[in-house]
């Protein structure tokens, strides 16, 4: 990927509406598709996830990827895995092993071993248009009341610094 196109990556780890809101709340990320992904066999399986389109000068990768750890369950083998994968989907190689390594430092700053695994993007797919962009057209709904607004007060606790202005304040 260019830089002046954005860079893309996929991210999966919990319900894809609520990695979609925190993705939809940070700087430099200029386009989250929510959806589903599949990497290759055997983990081939439709899990529910995002791509982002980021600007790594805005939003440095190591930033991104610790954001995503911080925002799902990134230490539990629940028994959610199939449909709630815990990985950062990459288009290329190149990407894989600089998301490796980042990984492998982020590991340090968790108390118990990371389940997220790096994988190949090989297919995604959006979710219907009435599930896109599902925060932003309800937040009042009790599911985003139980399960976003954590996590987007999670991200005004401990990522401040890489939130969009307008995501700064607490949800009223």
């Amino acid at each position: 990927m260019t830089l002046e196109a954005g860079v893309k990556i996929g991210l999966g780890g919990g319900c894809h509406w609520c990695t979609e809101a925190v993705f939809q709340a940070i700087a430099g990320i200029s386009k989250v598709e929510q959806g589903f992904i599949r990497s290759d066999p055997p983990e081939n399986a439709w899990s529910e996830a995002v791509v982002v389109t980021f600007d790594p000068v805005a939003l440095p990768l190591e930033v991104l990827l610790e954001i995503h750890l911080r925002t799902h369950s990134s230490t539990s083998h629940h028994k959610m895995r199939g449909k709630y994968r815990s990985a950062v989907y990459v288009y290329d190689a190149g990407t894989g092993v600089k998301v490796g390594r980042l990984m492998r430092a982020l590991q340090q700053r968790f108390d118990e071993p990371l389940v997220t695994r790096v994988m190949t993007l090989a297919e995604f797919k959006a979710s219907d248009e009435q599930f896109r962009n599902y925060y932003a057209k309800g937040p009042e709904r009790p599911f985003c009341k139980t399960y976003i607004d954590p996590k987007l007060a999670l991200l005004r606790k401990q990522f401040a610094a890489a939130l969009k202005p307008e995501r700064l304040e607490a949800a009223e």
